[in-house]
């Protein structure tokens, strides 16, 4: 957390994605990533769910201890699925206890102000770091229906400045804006002294983040926000049908790809099979 401070307040730019496994994680962590998030996003690309709601505790933590064994350096955030946190603040602090505890994580992601400003302000209290979430919430998909951009009004776009503030105020140590108007996103960033890491944002946020199967080009289709830095998924469907075709041809596996008896062992199997044939016979 003090790491990402420090980037604001230099006027760096912070780097983020999604990660749901140890080998992704080791890979990111290596190349230098600042934050990494275990997200609710894999209900919706790893277990195959239309929304980030069905996602359990139990299938977060999976993912979130798989993520924390693979990383040395990068900053650890989980995000809390649906009901795990809105139910009261017992059942918060057990769940992002949870998170830290049996996880690995080093910090939980929330979603939304108002009521959830008590929650935040809790796990703070109990040593518990909470990064927030404004703008278009996944969680609240069928409170927003078709409307994906938040804050297009002034009226608007000012009540997510208070929720930034208030999120702050709570001890919340940066701000994740999803899907508002650069110019909204670019005022909250002035306004904050805590870090605000954009999607869909705008380039004036201090930081960015992806999920990461979008950047790498392995879902059918991504959203405008995102930018595919690579085609991953044709080129994996192109290596199975390479590998198809190969094994069917009998091309693979070819000579290097096997393993040799010595000589001598080789031998000893052929006078063994000679003398078992005899003794059958």
């Amino acid at each position: 957390m003090n790491h990402l401070a420090k980037i604001k307040q230099c006027g760096g730019r912070i780097a983020a994605l999604t990660a749901y496994d140890f080998l992704t994680a080791q890979l990111l962590d290596r190349a230098g990533i600042d934050m990494i998030l275990v997200g609710d996003s894999l209900a919706n690309v790893v277990l195959g769910y239309p929304t980030t709601l069905p996602v359990t505790m139990e299938e977060m933590l999976h993912h979130a201890k798989a993520v924390a064994r693979g990383v040395a350096r990068a900053l650890t955030v989980a995000d809390m699925p649906f009901l795990s946190y809105q139910t009261g603040l017992d059942d918060a602090v057990r769940n992002a206890g949870r998170f830290l505890k049996e996880g690995g994580v080093e910090a939980v992601k929330l979603e939304g102000a108002g009521p959830i400003l008590a929650v935040v302000e809790r796990l703070v209290q109990l040593g518990i770091p909470v990064l927030g979430h404004l703008g278009y919430t996944p969680q609240s998909v069928h409170r927003f229906g078709s409307n994906i951009v938040q804050a297009k009004t002034a009226a608007r776009a000012g009540e997510l400045l208070n929720d930034a503030m208030a999120l702050e105020g709570a001890g919340a140590f940066a701000v994740v804006l999803e899907c508002v108007p650069a110019e909204v996103a670019r005022l909250i960033t002035e306004r904050l002294t805590v870090p605000t890491i954009g999607i869909g944002a705008g380039p004036f946020c201090d930081g960015q983040i992806l999920v990461l199967h979008d950047a790498l080009g392995l879902t059918p289709r991504s959203p405008r926000l995102a930018k595919r830095y690579l085609e991953l998924g044709g080129m994996i469907a192109d290596a199975a049908r390479s590998y198809i075709r190969e094994v069917r041809e009998g091309a693979f596996p070819a000579a290097e790809h096997c393993y040799e008896m010595p000589e001598d062992e080789l031998r000893a199997l052929a006078a063994d099979e000679r003398s078992g044939e005899r003794k059958a016979r």
